[in-house]
């Protein structure tokens, strides 16, 4: 007779079979209901038996009801994004560039570019170690036990040779039909729907509840394999190699060795795509050689061996029903056409961006009109013309909105501004909930909450600025539906953590218009802390570089507001830091002072983000582009060569990372 060890292995190797000839195979060998009958049978042994559990069982494919904040975590391997091209004239350069720098013959792997969120897979003796989303392509999210509720990602690989450590690349997905139903259950709920799989994908990992992930059906392609033991040297191959592991690829993909061969797979898939069970915007075009691949290198951004080749937006034809007004966390007010349903690249529209008045005076637009929607990059659907012919007569002309449609308060256009905003600042609501919406954010202070908790803390009358996220409580929490210990101790722990986020994100977490994460660090530094940004003129604060009318405006009117300031002192009592930490002041030089630098290649000793921040706590500039003005460029590996030839011609000194450090040592 087995032991329970021995059936509990027994029952995940079936499992896990049976899910590989589903999910990657499509060739199922025993029923929904005889597979749901093993998977209720190990279940009840891992109850049973808890001193045998496992990470990369079966059943936590359909995760739990525990919820957990991200960690972030570096990627051993960057995760580079590509470089976008548009036409086969771009394609053309791109082969003809490729063929000079090798001088060799060389094959081209065509691959459907799917519009997902991006995955890092790391397998360790061919068990699921983690999963990190791409982030800024040197950390991303641990949202490991999110994707093992994905069936189509084996937790356990399969077969032999498999080496110790691998990465594999690839994709989430949301499949059409899935992301339809989600958005009718979204809307029916009375929630927003969201604007297309891609976000819905994104927005579904990262959520903290890994049941909620298992019931969205999420799906997933492999698109690159990495590690030091790989079976091959050419990356086409590998893929072959990783889809017998239990990865699934895409089976579309096709080596090519001339350009005709690329075009055809090009224009083949222009028109197949539409049928495909989930989005894509495009193909991937990669060299297939890895040894090829290392020779060709990379640019700062991109690698110079592959390249995505983006579809052109697809046009449709609608009715216009009527328009109606979104507003953002700034005020600002967009315009919405409501439409007839229509299918465009693979989903159905209802809605299209009219962007502003101006937008709407350019179209002459009149209420059931035929207009020609298209989506802009296949991801936003906007109305680029009106069938003037086919108007009746009878339609009602579009005029812009004069009232806020959230609170009633009349708009205001600035002189040289396109869009109208509501003044009503600590009033509507849209706004309040978008600020705090923004406040809350990873770049800002980091707290782990999403809009939708936003959204039942505001009409739960627990949160109407971000000052009273700093006055939430357990009690406050606990009662809230759908909340448990575990999710209100985490929220409150995230909270009390964010006091120590630094002075520069604090400033950029204010949401003060048009102060990004840049200008932020600058007038942190320029002003070291809050009062004698309060006290700042117009005329101080256009003296720091960047620094133009219109944001120094913006930062004197919001230290002009009452309400606001409230807020800030409130911060301030919770203990946000509201001045640079004295290792910054300390820190701080002026050995760079009037110096622009240019950055641009790979680093070893420091990430380019570390470099510009030292840039500018010794008083230099840094800019992304190279003119008369640049004293030098900050060179690291795999420089881009027009920038190099740039420098040459205006005699810019190119500097190392060491160089640069003993500048500022």
């Amino acid at each position: 007779m087995k032991t329970p060890k021995e059936q509990i292995e027994e029952l995940r190797t079936q499992l896990h079979n049976h899910n590989y000839n589903y999910y990657v195979l499509s060739q199922p060998e025993i029923s929904d209901f005889e597979f749901d009958a093993l998977m209720k049978e190990l279940s009840e042994l891992e109850k049973q038996y808890p001193e045998f559990d496992d990470p990369n069982s079966p059943t936590r494919r359909v995760g739990s009801d525990i919820n957990t904040s991200f960690q972030q975590v570096e990627h051993r391997f960057p995760m580079l994004s590509l470089q976008n091209t548009y036409s086969h004239e771009e394609v053309t350069e791109f082969y003809n560039r490729v063929k000079r720098a090798l001088n060799d013959e060389f094959e081209i792997v065509c691959e459907l570019k799917f519009d997902g969120t991006s995955i890092s897979l790391v397998y360790e003796n061919g068990r699921l170690k983690q999963a990190i989303t791409r982030g800024d392509g040197k950390h991303g999210d641990d949202v490991t036990d999110n994707v093992r509720t994905i069936s189509s990602i084996p937790l356990l690989l399969r077969g032999n040779n498999i080496p110790e450590y691998i990465e594999a690349r690839g994709e989430i997905l949301l499949p059409w039909s899935v992301f339809e139903n989600l958005n009718e259950i979204r809307e029916k709920q009375g929630e927003a729907p969201f604007a297309n799989p891609r976000n819905a994908a994104s927005g579904t990992l990262k959520l903290l509840d890994p049941k909620t992930v298992a019931s969205r059906k999420l799906d997933s392609y492999i698109y690159f394999v990495m590690g030091e033991n790989l079976p091959t040297d050419y990356h086409f191959e590998n893929l072959e190699t990783a889809s017998k592991w239990g990865l699934k690829i895409s089976a579309d993909s096709k080596k090519c060795k001339t350009l005709q061969e690329i075009f055809e797979f090009l224009v083949h898939w222009d028109i197949q795509r539409k049928n495909l069970p989930v989005a894509t915007d495009g193909v991937v075009l990669k060299v297939n050689s890895l040894q090829q691949q290392k020779n060709l290198g990379f640019t700062s951004k991109f690698p110079r061996w592959a390249i995505a080749y983006k579809f052109s937006a697809e046009q449709a034809i609608s009715t216009l029903k009527s328009v109606t007004y979104q507003v953002g966390r700034t005020g600002a007010v967009t315009p919405v056409a409501n439409l007839e349903a229509v299918l465009l690249s693979g989903t159905t529209v209802r809605r299209a961006s009219l962007y502003n008045e101006d937008a709407i005076m350019a179209l002459d637009l009149h209420l059931g009109d035929k207009v020609y929607v298209e989506k802009g990059g296949e991801i936003i659907p906007k109305i680029t013309a009106v069938d003037e012919d086919s108007r009746t007569g009878e339609g009602e002309k579009v005029i812009f909105a004069t009232h806020c449609p959230a609170c009633n308060s009349p708009l205001v256009r600035d002189e040289g501004e396109s869009a109208h905003y509501c003044p009503n600042t600590t009033g509507c609501p849209p706004q309040i909930k978008g600020r705090i919406e923004h406040f809350v954010s990873r770049k800002a202070m980091n707290i782990t909450v999403g809009p939708e908790t936003i959204a039942l803390l505001f009409d739960n009358d627990l949160m109407h600025d971000v000052a009273d996220l700093y006055d939430l409580t357990y009690n406050d929490l606990i009662n809230l539906e759908r909340w448990g210990e575990t999710s209100a101790n985490n929220l409150l722990q995230s909270i009390e953590q964010s006091k120590a986020v630094s002075y520069e994100r604090v400033l950029f977490a204010l949401g003060i218009r048009f102060v990004g994460e840049t200008v932020a660090n600058k007038l942190a530094h320029a002003f070291p802390n809050i009062e004698l940004l309060r006290k700042a003129t117009l005329e101080q604060l256009t003296s720091v570089d960047e620094i133009g009318d219109r944001i120094a405006q913006s930062v004197i009117d919001l230290f002009s507001n009452e309400s606001h300031m409230e807020v800030v002192a409130r911060l301030q009592e919770h203990g946000l830091q509201f001045s640079l930490s004295e290792e910054s002041l300390s820190l701080k030089t002026d050995k760079l002072a009037g110096i622009t630098i240019v950055i641009s290649g790979v680093f070893s000793i420091h990430s380019r983000d570390e470099y510009k921040a030292m840039i500018l706590q010794h008083g230099g500039k840094n800019t992304g582009s190279i003119s008369k003005n640049t004293d030098y460029i900050l060179a690291g590996e795999n420089m881009g060569p027009a920038k190099l030839e740039k420098a040459k011609k205006l005699g810019v000194k190119i500097i190392d990372e060491q160089g640069f450090l003993k500048m500022v040592e």
